[in-house]
């Protein structure tokens, strides 16, 4: 149409706007004999409008329009028919008594009846029934999964996704059925696939077009009308195989023989036609692979089978999937990289976005493998598309070698003016990494950080940009001077008072060490004269650094400082007159200055927020000496490290982790988040809240305080399955605890004296002394705590390391769905989990040491110390060795050495604290390696220490 219709009838849906009491009003609509259709669907329509729009409807008026909807059911009209079916599953969660329309639905379920009901009343049924009936009602979905017609097979397939959350049970006796409704259906006549009204038919026409859109390999017209047919035809296979990863999720062993079944390349695999299907095979794939490492090298072959496969979304799933894969090898890489660099030349922009940002994210990783895209990446930094163009340079950034910073810079000059705020951040993170990268470039970078920040932009591209100047100041002393010249500059224009504030703060930190410190002065007091009072209250702070570190200057400060004294504003008066103070008492001003510590913020913010939460707080003083301190040095060392980390992640939009299948996942990724953030919840991974949750039992008051406990819970079964549970270690003096936190994902059962039995750990030296059960796990309590306290057989010198089998004990009672109460009787049951490995790790703490000074002391002193040569060919990359020896010691690495800059000689440097009864033993280990193709990294171990037994303890982490 090329015209607007504005004269529209007044029972139209024409605005947006629906007043609830005059849609419930028009309700009687129902009731007028004859029925007229038109008025029933708008009046539906305006009911579904108000539910979509989150829009509440109470008990009473939801079950109104529920059953007067119901009354539709005698018409005959195919549109409107839809429509009530539509209706009835938005209302069934809100009305009463919904089952009492099950007869009625399952008319339309018969097989004698028109097929265009049928797929439509199979999914509004269950909406609506009661799950202790999906039993009696498992004939007609067993036979209509099975159902030649793809729409009414689809329709019970997606609706067995939903009873699965009230009737698991019953759900997993229809495997067979599932199986079966993989195997390719004829199509079904055309109106199958042309229902109105929002039902499986439109869905199917829609999802036949991206299929048909997708599968083309040369351009969207060819074979278009055959691939679209095919997809609808086959398009059960995608829910019929999701159902039949939901019933087989339980069992490891028969996920992986499905997968197998249908991958392999047998006669099975060819069944699978639907390319969605597909791509959730590689996705199951893919998981069986992380999970099981002697099924690796099978998953790798078909995966690297599907990356040839004629569909391109199913070669673009299986590349990402070998990408974002663990423990991946560059070997492994080349396949799946030769694939998506294809797709960067096509030309569709969704396949060029979807290369584009799967390579930006393996750069993080594997930067040098990603580098024989690097022409075509460069080629698209002009396209049309400024998605894929920013995420092009991203990447180009991270693999970029250095020569080809200048050429890269040029080409973001121009760039930086076609683009959006948004994406404008996320190229200044990128270059914000590149800085730490090659200091050497910092010239180039800092030139043109400095031009953009002239450059027109919002308060989140303002900050992006000076927060990349204050990592160029705090890292690269060579351009300190130049850098904050241009932060000068800018604050004599700068509309956002935060950041006048933070460049205030940093030129009082610095300017008092740069060779003319008097020449920021002027810049400063700018401020006091032109600024609000927010930043004239900053300038006066940031004049008085400049007096208390310079004797010469001190008395042009004071002579400044006097004039805020008559300030409009008391927070400037306040603060002119409390640094004056300070300037005047030399003693006080030697204090500040030489104060070389601070406090460390993590610790103080959890013991604030212990005061502030004890209801006794306001009797006591708040003891700020009980907080720990660090240096400058120290601080800056964990910032840089943090720094590191967050450069990984640099330039990336948020990325879901790996949910593994969604479908087949829906109905249990609620229990699983659930069952997560309730022991989340139950055990923090603050160690000073252990201590005090300790402390609290009576069982452990003998063992005195906790040496050392776990840094974060140890997960040892999936977020999916029933029993989700975590494991966290607290080490005494003589004892060992195992703290396992459990949660119940099955609100229809109770768990009663829940126990966890721990075999194995006499082999290490453990003797086991007790077990304090989990009374009991229900719904309105699904979590619980369970402690196994052990004995170190060989005294606290001793530091146990094994790996021990654990199995929950419970007795399971089933829940009376009509009382809500559990039964008088259950039954004895176990649950299997992973095993739980007490390694080195367990009795280390991460430290910071000042490594050349500290390194030196414990030669000088002939401190305990030790050195081994090992070969670790497992290891494929100095990256990983690194992120392995950081994780398998617990220790902090120092200087940013967990980032290795040469692929071929490293040296890691780590520092930690040894839990020893009397106190923490500080040790320090260098790890030379060196790394070829053919024998993987050889390390040199220098490990110097306090206390010999926490040398050796070291040393055995490898030996």
């Amino acid at each position: 149409m090329s015209f607007k219709k504005d004269d529209e009838s007044a029972a139209g849906v024409g605005s947006f706007w629906q007043d609830k009491t005059s849609v419930i009003q028009e309700a009687r609509v129902f009731n007028e004999s004859p029925i007229s259709p038109r008025k029933c669907r708008i009046l539906l329509t305006k009911v579904l409008y108000l539910l979509y729009m989150g829009e509440s409807f109470s008990q009473q008026e939801a079950t109104t329009l529920f059953f007067g909807a119901t009354k539709l059911f005698q018409h005959r009209d195919p549109a409107l028919r839809q429509m009530v079916y539509l209706a009835i599953k938005e209302l069934s969660a809100l009305a009463q008594d919904v089952i009492m329309v099950t007869a009625s639905i399952m008319k339309d379920m018969q097989p004698n009846v028109e097929v265009i009901y049928r797929p439509n009343a199979i999914r509004a049924l269950s909406r609506v029934v009661d799950p202790s009936m999906a039993q009696g009602l498992e004939r007609y979905f067993k036979s209509a999964i099975v159902d030649r017609n793809c729409s009414i097979s689809s329709a019970a397939i997606v609706s067995a996704y939903q009873l699965q959350v009230a009737a698991r049970e019953v759900v997993r006796r229809w495997g067979n059925e599932a199986q079966e409704a993989i195997n390719p259906k004829m199509p079904g006549p055309a109106s199958t696939y042309s229902s109105g009204g929002g039902g499986l038919g439109s869905y199917l026409g829609f999802a036949a077009s991206a299929a048909g859109y997708n599968s083309g390999r040369d351009s969207p017209s060819s074979g278009q009308g055959s691939q679209i047919v095919a997809s609808t035809s086959f398009i059960t296979q995608y829910h019929a195989l999701g159902l039949l990863y939901l019933i087989r999720q339980g069992d490891r062993m028969a996920v992986t023989k499905m997968v197998q079944q249908y991958g392999a390349g047998g006669s099975a695999a060819a069944v699978l036609r639907n390319p969605y299907a597909i791509c959730m095979l590689v996705r199951f794939a893919a998981r069986v692979a992380e999970e099981d490492p002697n099924l690796r090298m099978m998953m790798m072959d078909m995966l690297e089978n599907w990356l040839r496969h004629k569909s391109d979304m199913v070669n673009y799933e299986a590349a990402k999937a070998i990408c974002e894969m663990r423990g991946v090898s560059p070997k492994e890489l080349v396949k799946s990289i030769a694939v998506l660099q294809l797709f960067l030349s096509s030309p569709r922009s969704a396949l060029k976005f979807a290369a584009i940002r799967t390579l930006a994210k393996l750069a993080q990783s594997h930067p040098t493998a990603v580098q024989t895209c690097n022409v075509d990446m460069e080629n698209l930094i002009t396209d049309t598309n400024r998605s894929v163009a920013t995420y092009a340079i991203t990447t180009l950034l991270k693999t970029g070698n250095e020569a080809s910073v200048d050429r890269l810079m040029k080409q973001i000059s121009g760039f930086m003016a076609e683009i959006s705020d948004e994406f404008k951040v996320i190229v200044v993170d990128a270059i914000r990494s590149l800085c730490l990268k090659f200091p050497s470039k910092q010239t180039v970078m800092l030139s043109f950080l400095s031009g953009v920040l002239r450059d027109e932009g919002g308060y989140e591209f303002k900050r992006a940009v000076v927060e990349a100047i204050f990592d160029m100041i705090k890292f690269i002393g060579d351009c300190k001077e130049t850098a904050l010249a241009h932060l000068c500059e800018f604050i004599e224009d700068c509309e956002f008072t935060k950041l006048s504030v933070r460049i205030l703060h940093l030129l009082g930190v610095e300017g008092p060490s740069m060779p003319d410190p008097h020449k920021y002065i002027r810049y400063i007091y700018n401020r006091v004269i032109l600024e609000n009072a927010i930043v004239r209250a900053a300038a006066v702070s940031s004049l008085a650094k400049f007096g208390l570190q310079d004797k010469a200057l001190r008395g042009r400060i004071q002579i400044l400082l006097e004039r805020c004294l008559d300030d409009v504003d008391d927070e400037v008066r306040d603060r002119a007159v409390m640094q004056l103070k300070m300037l005047r008492q030399n003693r006080l001003a030697e204090r500040l200055i030489g104060d070389e510590s601070s406090y460390k913020l993590s610790a103080l913010e959890a013991q604030l927020q212990a005061y502030v939460s004890d209801p006794s707080a306001s009797a006591k003083v708040f003891d700020a000496s009980a907080v720990p301190k660090i240096s400058k040095e120290e601080a800056k060392q964990e910032a840089l490290r943090a720094k590191n980390e967050a450069t990984a992640k640099v330039a990336m939009a948020a990325e879901p982790t790996r949910a593994g299948i969604r479908a087949g996942e829906a109905s249990t990724s609620a229990a699983g988040a659930a069952a997560m953030a309730s022991v989340s919840a139950t055990a923090s991974s603050d160690p000073s809240r252990y201590a005090d949750e300790l402390a609290a039992i009576p069982e452990f008051k003998a063992y005195g305080r906790v040496l050392k406990s776990s840094s974060k819970p140890i997960e040892l079964t999936e977020r999916e399955t029933e029993y989700v549970v975590t494991a966290v270690t607290h080490v005494f003096a003589e004892h060992i605890v195992l703290q396992y936190n459990i949660n119940n994902t099955l609100p229809d059962t109770v768990l009663e004296n829940v126990q966890v039995i721990v075999t194995g750990a006499e082999e290490g030296g453990l003797q086991e002394d007790f077990i304090l059960p989990s009374p009991a796990l229900s719904a309105e309590s699904p979590s619980g705590i369970v402690y196994v306290s052990f004995t170190r057989k060989n005294g606290s010198n001793d530091f146990p390391q094994v790996r021990v089998n654990n199995t929950l004990k419970f007795v399971t009672k089933e829940v009376d769905p009509t009382s809500g109460e559990p039964e008088d009787e259950g039954y004895d049951d176990e649950y299997q989990t992973a095993e739980l490995k007490l390694g080195v790790s367990d009795y280390v703490t991460e430290a910071y040491a000042d490594w050349n000074q500290e390194w030196s002391a414990f030669e000088s002193s002939s401190a305990p110390s030790a050195i081994e040569t090992f070969a670790l060919t497992s290891l494929d990359s100095l990256k990983s060795a690194c992120d392995t020896l950081v994780e398998l010691f617990g220790m902090q690495p120092l200087g940013g050495s967990e980032s290795p800059a040469s692929s071929s000689v490293h040296t890691l440097m780590l520092s930690g604290l040894v839990a020893l009864p009397k106190k923490p033993a500080k040790v320090l280990a260098r790890c030379r390696m060196t790394f070829e193709e053919e024998s993987g990294v050889t390390m040199e171990l220098a490990v110097r220490g306090e206390e010999q037994s926490a040398v050796d303890l070291v040393i055995s982490a490898i030996a």
